[in-house]
């Protein structure tokens, strides 16, 4: 298993590994990422081993960094080929980030079966570079035959955590564990682990809007945020660094204002609320706002670009808290969209390529 850089890519390879393992309880796993990246910690929390490679990623913009790149390639590329010599995997799995590029390209070279996963409606540079090389790719959107071979792309959706293929916790119960009026409508506010900063001054700003349109907020600021908007909660504002309880905060939730990033947008589709995106512009290839727009493009959303906030965000709000129809349009369409089978789906792609091996062997 290979992929990092960012948890948009470790998640999903976590989450198929998670789904072998059950399926095969005797398979043995190991995962290949970059050294000093976040995968280094969060793989072995998840109780698999992991190697790491010297490699980062290309700056977009001109910088020194760029020039010891082809170093790092190079010694990657090696370090890739002792560890598949070492570990004789049956295959290899790669959901992207540049972490997954040496390994997944080594293991094609030496004829190991390779699957990719895209997470997002539009390609990253290293699942691109790989796709001629591997067997199948599975991807969450249509129309990804503009990136890669048509005619090895299953569309499988991204793997999303287990506790949100169905949630079981009632509105009640999720208002009650976080401390909420249960009459009242809610709106969830998720930005990420760390938090964003653009999303985080709207919210902030409007307090009294909210209270005044009868609407309680329930917020996840971020880690690096949470110290300079703690105090902001009451009775009507409910301020988290991180919400572990997912599940309850979902089910809490009449309406959610999101960031776009890939796994954001597959738990959403399930989850099934009325949605408001608020895409990143600071990532690889405006990537947020194509995710947010595909889903707008099918009726399943609202989305608002962050320099727009200011003039638009008070009357788009007001329009879809007073509008159940709306309200109820958005939720049955994001719902269609939804892929609760994506893991395991991934999981018979995996086995497909496996017994293909072994018939051909």
């Amino acid at each position: 298993m290979s992929g990092g850089g960012t948890g948009g890519h470790i998640y999903p390879a976590i989450a198929i590994a998670n789904a072998l393992k059950i399926k095969y309880p005797d398979a043995q796993f190991l995962f290949v990422g970059a050294k000093d990246r976040m995968e280094m910690q969060m793989v072995p929390k998840a109780g698999y081993k992991i190697k790491g490679l010297w490699i980062s990623g290309l700056q977009r913009k001109t910088s020194l960094k760029n020039l010891s790149f082809p170093f790092k390639l190079i010694s990657s590329l090696f370090a890739s080929k002792k560890i598949l010599k070492e570990f004789r995997p049956d295959i290899a799995i790669g959901t992207g980030g540049y972490a997954s590029a040496p390994l997944l390209r080594t293991a094609s070279n030496t004829g190991i079966p390779c699957l990719i996963q895209e997470q997002n409606s539009h390609a990253g540079i290293t699942n691109k570079w790989l796709a001629k090389k591997v067997s199948t790719i599975c991807v969450a959107y249509p129309e990804m035959e503009r990136f890669f071979p048509a005619n090895k792309i299953v569309q499988t959706g991204n793997p999303v955590r287990d506790d949100l293929v169905s949630i079981g916790s009632t509105k009640q119960q999720g208002c009650e564990y976080f401390g909420l009026n249960t009459t009242k409508p809610v709106l969830l506010v998720i930005g990420g682990s760390l938090g964003a900063r653009r999303i985080n001054q709207l919210i902030a700003a409007r307090k009294d809007f909210f209270k005044e349109n009868g609407v309680q907020v329930l917020w996840q600021c971020g880690s690096f945020y949470h110290e300079q908007y703690k105090h902001l909660t009451d009775e009507n504002m409910v301020v988290k660094d991180f919400i572990y309880q997912m599940d309850k905060a979902y089910a809490a939730a009449n309406i959610i204002i999101s960031r776009a990033g890939a796994l954001s947008v597959s738990e959403l589709s399930l989850v099934g609320k009325p949605t408001v995106f608020i895409p990143s512009p600071n990532v690889a290839e405006d990537h947020q706002t194509k995710n947010a727009m595909a889903i707008a493009k099918e009726d399943a959303c609202l989305v608002i670009r962050e320099q727009a906030l200011d003039a638009e965000f008070e009357l788009l709000f007001k329009d879809l808290i007073n509008s159940p129809n709306t309200q109820e349009r958005l939720s049955n369409n994001i719902k269609l969209l939804g892929k609760p089978n994506a893991t395991n789906e991934i999981v018979a792609q995996v086995e497909k390529l496996i017994n293909t091996d072994v018939l051909r062997d």
